[in-house]
């Protein structure tokens, strides 16, 4: 066991439904004469998956239930799943944010994480007090923490605002601090959920290489949660795939993600856009729908090879009156690779609508060769990482039919590099 940095047993988490603590009197009364009699808690026996998209009866729900699994030192470990399936909670146990209903973990050294954009900070300290503050909760000398902190500025770069209230900065500052700080103070386990999302492209491949060079060079441990699968794909060898509060898989990366491929297109070929809930964002302004068409504005089911494509994309906004945002689709294969991003920011674009528009994507000659590919929506109030209004992965299955895009008499088997997508962008 001393290979093990974590190990997890019987681990469960149990919530009651739109109450904060344990509940009732009556319940913690309950519990109490059940414990004295040496009796499991009656309200650990009952409960229903932690599952958006179906309702129940119980006022109580699973958001883990009977997790088992260990993580060497050393390991770069891969936990995916869907919005609700438990990755969250698990992390905030191991984190000690929360406790769990049932079972146990041990944990060897000091562990850092990095739960939510901020988690950590004083909003009325500066990003230097903050670096101080992380540092002596992770253990640190103020010694230690002063031979790092020039390294932990320079790659956040915030050195112009070091000495800026946390409150100034904005959520892609706050991530980048709150990285550095994480991995520069060299804790045993890292811990990171999905905040590197809110960065910029160039900072997210810094944070990965770091993320490569704590675990291969000096032998930490990382948990890594993330919707993104070229990033786990590339940092990690070993994944779990929760599902509903449960692990649905543990084993190599690439064969989970096909696995998590699979299961996503279970759950979104049933559900239409508008009706998801596992979104990211404020939400003031959504994606409704989205439908494919050819040239002529005519329905169709498939892309072909070469010939044209309109996928159009329908937005509304929850309150009446104008509304501004940039828009992109992400284009991936099922094992989440990414193929291509199509993005209006990248034009340096942003459009304006009253109430609900359609956003066409126009590509007069489709490049992409045969398969299936999954589209991703996302959604910002002006450049990429800037003040998310809708996230949603997994939207919509792309089936591209056809051949020999080059006229060349060969068939093209699989893309050497990424796509460029050539495209035009209107507003209905």
């Amino acid at each position: 066991m001393n290979d093990i940095a974590i190990h997890i047993e019987n681990l469960s988490k149990q919530y009651r439904l739109g109450l904060v603590g344990t509940g009732a009197l009556s319940h913690d009364l309950n519990r109490w004469w059940y414990l004295i009699r040496g009796k499991e808690d009656p309200y650990l026996k009952i409960g229903e998956k932690n599952t958006r998209n179906e309702s129940g009866t119980s006022d109580y729900v699973w958001a883990l239930k009977n997790i088992d699994f260990s993580v060497k030192k050393g390991e770069v470990l891969g936990i995916i799943g869907g919005n609700g399936a438990g990755k969250s909670t698990l992390l905030k146990i191991l984190s000690q944010v929360t406790g769990p209903s049932t079972g146990s973990f041990k944990a060897q050294g000091r562990m850092a994480s990095l739960l939510e954009v901020g988690t950590g900070f004083h909003a009325e300290l500066t990003g230097r007090e903050n670096i101080y503050l992380n540092g002596t909760i992770l253990g640190m000398r103020k010694s230690e923490i002063t031979e790092k902190f020039d390294e932990i500025v320079a790659f956040s770069g915030v050195e112009r605002y070091v000495d800026t209230p946390v409150k100034r900065y904005s959520s892609g500052m706050k991530v980048r601090l709150a990285f550095a700080v994480a991995a520069h103070l060299e804790p045993e386990i890292l811990i990171v959920d999905e905040v590197l999302a809110v960065g910029d492209v160039a900072f997210q491949g810094k944070a990965i290489g770091k993320i490569q060079q704590v675990s291969h060079d000096f032998g930490r441990t990382v948990l890594f949660v993330s919707h993104d699968m070229e990033s786990v794909s590339r940092l990690c060898t070993r994944c779990i795939i929760l599902r509903d509060g449960q692990i649905a898989f543990d084993g190599p990366t690439d064969e989970a993600i096909a696995e998590y491929s699979r299961q996503m297109f279970e759950r979104t070929e049933c559900a239409s856009i508008a009706a998801r809930t596992d979104r990211k964002g404020s939400g003031q302004v959504q994606f409704k729908d989205l439908w494919l068409e050819d040239s002529e504005g005519r329905n169709i089911p498939v892309a072909t090879v070469g010939k044209s494509l309109r996928i159009c994309v329908e937005i509304a906004t929850a309150q009446p009156g104008e509304a501004g945002v940039s828009a992109a689709i992400g284009i991936k294969r099922e094992n989440g690779e990414e193929v291509s991003m199509m993005s209006i920011w990248s034009r340096g674009k942003r459009i304006t609508f009253e109430n609900r528009a359609v956003i066409v994507f126009d590509i007069p000659r489709l490049p992409l060769i045969e398969g299936d590919y999954i589209l991703d929506l996302f959604m910002e109030n002006g450049n990429m990482g800037n003040d998310i209004q809708d996230h949603l992965y997994n939207a919509f299955t792309l089936k591209v039919v056809g051949k020999d895009f080059y006229n060349s008499g060969q068939v093209v088997k699989s893309y050497k590099y990424k796509q460029y997508i050539d495209f035009e962008f209107s507003v209905r």
